[in-house]
């Protein structure tokens, strides 16, 4: 990620060091992600994904929109079920059901414990999000993989749960797919708690400016996650001594 974007989400003073040491704080923030990510691979929960077009002048112009739910059927298949066919009035790009799988399928869980060694995780200081206080965490593939997406940009830790509570960045790969891609990169996610536990993302937005032969216009995508149906897992067994 560039340093101008990271320039404007983290504090410019040298950050003081945390009450809690930082590597006992990353362990303690990534087992959580672990725990979070089996909660969310099980759960049910309904879906919002919205594309809008603004011209340069600011007016609005088409929009994309499309509910869906993701359940559990019984032979534990997880499956996506359109509750609201697409309705589209986009003039400047064309979204089809391969886009809605692709952006319904948004990592949103990106440093679990068994991902921890691939990243450089560097302490940035501490930043309230309105009215938790929290650690902001600067993350780096340690290096890139030919086909293996990786996370690079910002988290932020709610100093009481040690769970994260926003992401700011993008995924990254050595060599990205020949394949048309969405035009956006870059995502902020955040999260709610969930039955007054549970951090789980509710909200990511990201805009983008497109560029056609009638101009620019800016796209902005918003992803709501909704009604939320909890199933934990089963515990993880414990490993072999």
């Amino acid at each position: 990620m560039k340093a101008p974007i990271i320039a404007k989400r983290v504090p410019e003073s040298a950050p003081e060091p945390p009450p809690v040491p930082v590597q006992e704080l990353i362990r303690r923030f990534t087992e959580k992600e672990s725990e979070l990510k089996r909660l969310y691979e099980t759960s049910e929960y309904r879906l919002s994904l919205r594309v809008q077009e603004f011209e340069e002048d600011g007016t609005a112009g088409g929009e994309w929109r499309v509910v869906s739910e993701v359940v559990t059927k019984p032979d534990g298949a997880r499956v996506g079920r359109i509750l609201e066919e697409p309705r589209s009035t986009l003039k400047r790009i064309r979204l089809d059901a391969e886009d809605i799988e692709l952006l319904a399928s948004l990592p949103q869980f990106v440093l679990a414990s068994d991902q921890r060694e691939r990243y450089d995780i560097t302490y940035m200081g501490k930043q309230p999000i309105d009215e938790l206080s929290t650690y902001i965490f600067r993350v780096q593939p340690r290096r890139l993989e030919r086909r293996v997406r990786q996370y690079e940009g910002l988290v932020w830790v709610d100093d009481r749960d040690f769970a994260i509570v926003k992401t700011y960045g993008r995924m990254v790969a050595e060599l990205e797919e020949e394949t048309a891609e969405m035009p956006f990169k870059l995502y902020e996610t955040y999260r709610e708690l969930v039955d007054s536990k549970f951090w789980l993302p509710t909200y990511t937005r990201s805009e983008e400016t497109i560029k056609s032969q009638s101009g620019e216009a800016r796209l902005r995508l918003t992803v709501r996650i909704s009604d939320y149906k909890l199933r934990e897992p089963a515990p993880t067994p414990p490993k072999p001594q």
